[in-house]
């Protein structure tokens, strides 16, 4: 067929063919999430969801690193960076902005940036879509699907705190990565989980990570 602005062009698959029809029904079956993750500390929580999201059977995995979410992992935790990328079902370059995740096109259920720098807060507040991160932030806010920051920075200043209200003006949820302590955490992981329940609670994903408040009776 012929373009007006590429020319000719040649489809090698009609649309209708059995191999488009497969592709669809593929993309649809398993719910997909985003996670991305930083290199603002915290890199325990990603991590954490990552493991979370795998005990969800009907949930595939989509990752993206920023390059220094990779220097952080390597840091603050016993983990590869390999090995965290083999943790989701696919794993994308930073700069890769032809993957499907960077198109609205691409049936997506929801967006994690955990933890979110203040940078990458920024850039999605603005819509500088540099990196693969925040064009597929981009998309979810456009697209009007779920996107969850768990921004990382103490203390705010006034720039910090206008980009989170400008991001939850245009759509977005934000979990600052606040403990609570009314179920008595006893440990670090106790921390940690009560966050990423409260993460897959705003996906809604089934999940056994903490204790829920039922009134203190129950406490």
């Amino acid at each position: 067929m012929s373009h007006p602005f590429f020319g000719e062009t040649k489809r090698t698959v009609p649309l209708a063919s059995p191999v488009w029809i497969i592709m669809g029904v593929l993309c649809m079956a398993a719910r997909k999430i985003i996670v991305a993750i930083t290199g603002a500390t915290g890199a325990i929580y990603g991590i954490r969801l990552l493991e979370a999201l795998k005990e969800c059977p009907d949930v595939e995995t989509h990752l993206i690193l920023s390059n220094w979410a990779e220097k952080t992992i390597a840091l603050e935790t016993n983990r590869s960076v390999e090995a965290v990328r083999q943790m989701a079902c696919r794993s994308y370059d930073l700069l890769d902005m032809k993957a499907p995740v960077a198109s609205g096109s691409f049936p997506v259920g929801g967006m994690i940036v955990i933890p979110c720098s203040m940078k990458t807060l920024a850039a999605i507040a603005h819509g500088l879509a540099e990196n693969l991160i925040i064009r597929a932030a981009d998309v979810m806010l456009k697209e009007r699907k779920k996107l969850i920051l768990v921004p990382r920075e103490t203390p705010l200043s006034t720039i910090h705190i206008e980009n989170m209200l400008t991001v939850t003006k245009a759509g977005a949820c934000l979990i600052p990565p606040m403990p609570a302590f009314y179920n008595h955490p006893a440990t670090i992981d106790d921390l940690v989980n009560h966050l990423i329940g409260r993460v897959m609670d705003q996906l809604d994903l089934p999940h056994n990570l903490s204790r829920r408040w039922c009134g203190i009776s129950t406490f």
